[in-house]
């Protein structure tokens, strides 16, 4: 029999894993909430429809398909073999799959927000905390199963939607204690004159998705690719020349408008940058203007972010998002302008494991560990246990009668701070000894006065 193992991309986690994650999306969750948002969920499970076409052609090739029911059924050999073409070509069919696991939170929002506009009070502001799958080549930073923490307003067009979620970025890091951190920051509208530039809207799809692949490759490699695509000579010199913009925010604001300043989109995009990178600098966010930033998702139409862990890190963003005016559009309903931000909550595990920012308290949520010596003695410590239960007070009963050394390595293990024993010689005295396994003291105490010696220690 061959050892067990799970799918490449996907991890099991221990108790102390879990209980990290959790403080993170607990924080998450208490900064969302300061700020009115609500939570939702959606299910694991799209249609396919819902999903194809929304995240760039790069996207769609990660989107994770669901194989439909019956296709052992021998009377659609021939017609399923002629389907399956289809799919090696790259293309969908409802006869092999019609249904997805989603591949972010943000299209299944917008799915939501078209099915139940009518009801929801506008604007619309929810959080989202779940998993999402992406077919994605596994890697340090990279998974194929994670959770997204999102928060997003619909049903607003207001610069101060934005502004928030800078703050609510601000808000959260910090408290995570990563206060190097960087929010990137750039417009669509700019990268939409930066294609004008080169021959037309047309242009701006391949543009973005070579531009966000930057990072990644660097610029000879997008160079490349921009050819590839299609692109003249001049229209890549123009390209080169946007990209290779330096110097701090009002210098490339600079560079920007004196580049692109002629296209009414440029302008556009200039003027909401310097509004909301003034603001969120006034509220100490350490906010920076990214030229090179292009978030290659189809849906973005306004200002868009992106969160990085602080220099000498190397997981790639940790978080981002953007404006997305015409998304419902796509599901039939128009005119529901959109913004949000998205946290990579494994990503920025990853970054608070490896600068090993996560409190110690985190360890265990067990406190005490009663000793078991023998059934008398755990009778009482269990009435003992159950009274500090009822106070709040995590504790576990070993459930044999073993040997000390045994009992010992269990509470080590599990990194438990403190063990109790009521043994024989404790019973007829009417004591209880309390053991530190941090420090290493050890102290007697009378039975009567156990819980409030814990309860203050």
């Amino acid at each position: 029999m061959s050892k067990p193992s799970i799918p490449s991309g996907t991890r099991d986690f221990s108790a102390e894993v879990v209980r990290k994650r959790q403080f993170i999306f607990n924080t998450v969750r208490t900064v969302f909430e300061s700020y009115g948002f609500e939570p939702l969920e959606t299910p694991a499970v799209e249609n396919l429809e819902t999903l194809m076409g929304k995240y760039g052609e790069e996207g769609d090739k990660l989107i994770f398909k669901i194989l439909n029911n019956g296709l052992d059924n021998p009377e659609k050999q021939e017609t399923l073999n002629a389907e399956w073409k289809k799919i090696l070509e790259g293309k969908s069919s409802k006869q092999i799959t019609e249904r997805a696991l989603r591949y972010d939170l943000t299209i299944p929002f917008a799915r939501y927000v078209a099915t139940w506009h009518h009801q929801l009070p506008m604007p619309f502001k929810r959080y989202q905390i779940q998993p999402v799958w992406r077919a994605d080549r596994p890697q340090k930073g990279r998974y194929r199963e994670f959770y997204q923490c999102d928060v997003d307003v619909v049903g607003s067009t207001s610069l101060l939607n934005e502004i928030e979620l800078g703050c609510i970025t601000h808000a959260i890091l910090t408290k995570l204690d990563l206060a190097g951190y960087s929010l990137r920051i750039n417009h669509r509208s700019i990268l939409t004159a930066l294609a004008e530039t080169c021959g037309g809207e047309a242009q701006l799809t391949p543009i973005t998705v070579a531009i966000d692949k930057l990072d990644k490759i660097g610029l000879e490699k997008v160079v490349e690719e921009l050819f590839e695509r299609g692109l003249t000579q001049e229209q890549v010199t123009i390209i080169k020349q946007y990209l290779q913009l330096e110097g701090d925010t009002p210098q490339l604001l600079q560079g920007i408008e004196k580049l692109l300043g002629v296209q009414t989109a440029a302008k556009k995009g200039l003027e909401e940058l310097k509004k909301v990178i003034i603001a969120l600098q006034n509220e100490g966010v350490n906010i920076q203007l990214d030229p090179t930033l292009a978030r290659g998702l189809n849906y973005y139409t306004g200002i868009i972010f992106e969160m990085k862990a602080p220099v000498g890190v190397n997981v790639g963003s940790i978080g981002g998002g953007g404006r997305y005016d015409n998304l419902t559009g796509l599901f039939g309903v128009p005119n529901v302008p959109g913004v949000g931000i998205s946290f990579g909550v494994d990503r920025i595990y990853d970054v608070l494991e490896e600068l090993n920012l996560f409190p110690p308290t985190l360890q265990s949520s067990t406190r005490i560990l009663f000793f078991n010596l023998g059934e008398t003695e755990a009778a009482v410590a269990f009435t003992q246990m159950q009274q500090l239960r009822a106070q709040g007070v995590a504790c576990e009963l070993y459930p044999e009668n073993v040997k000390f050394d045994k009992q010992f390595k269990y509470a080590e293990k599990k990194k438990i701070q403190y063990v109790v024993i009521i043994g024989e010689k404790e019973l007829q005295e009417k004591t209880a000894t309390i053991k530190n396994l941090t420090t290493g003291n050890q102290l007697a105490v009378p039975l009567a006065a156990l819980q409030q010696e814990i309860l203050f220690s």
